[in-house]
């Protein structure tokens, strides 16, 4: 893990997530009907609509499906949107090829062992608080803040702050 003033985010142009254990806290919780519920963090959202003003593209790759996930990311403007990846390589190499983007310009923030070889891949990569041992020890950057706790927000407040775009980006906001 480098040390956060040598972190190198000027390339970056899509900023990828897993969902589980980032954008929520990883918890899994059904009812006594099974319907699965989750919570995810309003300045994590906050953090993706910053971004996407910024001009960046936002999107998520997770193993998982939920029709939770979908409603989310509807709500914030999100169009890539990739659930259920059996591998999340391949699903960000389509990704990329739709964008015209490479490796090189992607950020993605991952916290568990499916995570691992795209965290490798990516020209910037991050993990939460929590994340497993292993990917902590193999991304750039850990943030301060635990899955579905704002993690989102540090990392994109970082990011834009690093690239010289965060002043523009929240000028509308200072009145």
């Amino acid at each position: 893990m480098t040390t956060e003033p040598s972190l190198n985010v000027e390339s970056i142009r899509l900023l990828l997530s897993d969902v589980d254990g980032i954008l929520t806290t990883g918890a899994l919780t059904f009812d006594n009907n099974g319907v699965e519920s989750k919570t995810f963090h309003v300045r994590d959202g906050m953090a993706i609509k910053l971004w996407q003003k910024a001009g960046p593209s936002f999107g998520v790759i997770t193993a998982r499906s939920s029709k939770i996930v979908q409603n989310r990311m509807n709500e914030l403007g999100v169009d890539i949107i990739c659930q259920g990846s059996k591998d999340k390589i391949d699903s960000a190499n389509e990704i990329l090829e739709r964008l015209g983007l490479s490796f090189e310009n992607v950020g993605y923030i991952g916290d568990d062992l499916t995570d691992l070889a795209l965290l490798k891949r990516c020209g910037f990569s991050a993990t939460v608080a929590d994340g497993v041992a292993e990917v902590k020890q193999a991304v750039d950057y850990v943030t301060k803040a635990s899955g579905g706790m704002g993690a989102i927000r540090e990392l994109v407040e970082l990011i834009l702050k690093r690239q010289g775009r965060w002043e523009q980006t929240i000028e509308s906001y200072a009145g």
